[in-house]
């Protein structure tokens, strides 16, 4: 091998060393990455559970618990009649093999439990519901007996009971409106002045006296018994409520307690509309402190007193003990001393009555 060869061998190897080959990079490459050390995978947490809300129920309506704990006493009263004491007014109750006869019903949520009481006496339906005047504590229980039951009133207890009445004040309280009542609740046999229920054997009679308690009232009779129901014309749970506003007077009830005296035997056992068995005697008493209230205020008017003296002077404080019921003594005194002191009612002319006759006129003579 000659020289000039090698030297061109020599040349090309040493430019094969210098240059750079084709595509590769003009920098030096990035250095390794450090290795990297990867946790173990772990499980996500499930996600919390979501239990469903249940929609808010709807408030119940406020419940009425006046009449929860009330319980319906049964008490014998003579032969086959009976009364029955709860909340409101009084019932009597004649029980036969034709039916039950009942006085007055109570609150209409009572009505379950006067049912309850009426079968441990009788499995006899009732037949007949006998209202002594209109106050929803005597014909609440209308509605319920009047699937069973004809109802027998006074026809001004029907009236009433269609109006319905305004609120009033009574007692130095103010009271809800009454709204008519419905069409069950009416009574569908109406008097004027009496009317005869024969049945179970007994002869009973309602006899209206009116202008009392209301204008209403009516006495029911039972004369094989003796019993009478009196209503409310005769309590014995205080002074007696003037339901002015319903037709009733103080001289009214007091005609109407007369009235039962001379019809009545002296032993007639008496259901008064609210308070205990009680008698004609007991009536009487009542009576008389009736009367002798009417006395001293009509004594104290005569004089020009005012009420708000009578009231300071405490004219009829020998009552007070009359005066813890639902009437008090100075609501009492207001309601005989308004009654004393209204003016005279202007006369009414009869129902039906004819006009009075025009005066006869002379004929204008022909000129």
């Amino acid at each position: 091998m000659n020289r000039p060869t090698a030297s061109r061998f020599s040349a090309l190897l040493l430019g094969l060393l210098v240059v750079p080959c084709a595509g590769c990079a003009a920098e030096p490459p990035p250095p390794p990455s450090p290795p990297t050390v990867t946790a173990a995978a772990r499980k996500a947490p499930p996600p919390p559970e979501v239990k469903p809300v249940a929609a808010p129920e709807p408030a119940a309506p406020p419940v009425d618990d006046r009449f929860a704990k009330v319980t319906i006493e049964v008490q014998k009263v003579s032969g086959n009649v009976y009364m029955l004491k709860g909340a409101g007014g009084n019932i009597a109750v004649l029980v036969g093999d034709d039916g039950i006869v009942i006085v007055d019903d109570q609150f209409a949520p009572l009505a379950p439990k006067i049912r309850a009481a009426l079968k441990g006496i009788s499995d006899k339906p009732v037949k007949f519901v006998v209202n002594t005047h209109w106050h929803g504590d005597h014909t609440g229980g209308n509605v319920a007996f009047s699937n069973e039951a004809s109802i027998v009133a006074h026809e001004n207890v029907r009236k009433r009971l269609l109006e319905g009445r305004p609120a009033i004040e009574i007692a130095g309280k103010t009271r809800d409106p009454i709204p008519p009542a419905p069409k069950e609740a009416l009574p569908i046999v109406t008097f004027e002045d009496s009317v005869s229920i024969h049945v179970n054997g007994e002869d009973i009679r309602a006899i209206h006296v009116p202008h009392g308690h209301t204008d209403g009232d009516s006495l029911v009779y039972f004369p094989h018994a003796n019993v009478v129901h009196m209503g409310d014309d005769f309590t014995m749970e205080g002074f007696p409520f003037i339901d002015v506003a319903s037709g009733g007077s103080v001289r009214g009830l007091v005609g109407a307690i007369d009235k039962a005296v001379a019809l009545l035997p002296a032993d007639v056992k008496v259901i008064p509309g609210h308070g205990t068995l009680s008698t004609l005697d007991d009536v009487k008493k009542f009576s008389a402190a009736v009367k002798d209230v009417v006395k001293i205020v009509d004594a104290e008017v005569k004089k020009k007193k005012t009420l708000e003296q009578l009231k300071a002077q405490k004219v009829i404080a020998k009552y007070d003990d009359l005066g813890k019921g639902f009437i008090t003594t100075d609501s009492f005194l207001e309601t005989v001393y308004k009654e004393l002191t209204a003016p005279p009612a202007a006369p009414t002319k009869p129902a039906g009555a004819a006009p009075p006759a025009k005066p006869a006129t002379t004929p204008t003579p022909a000129h």
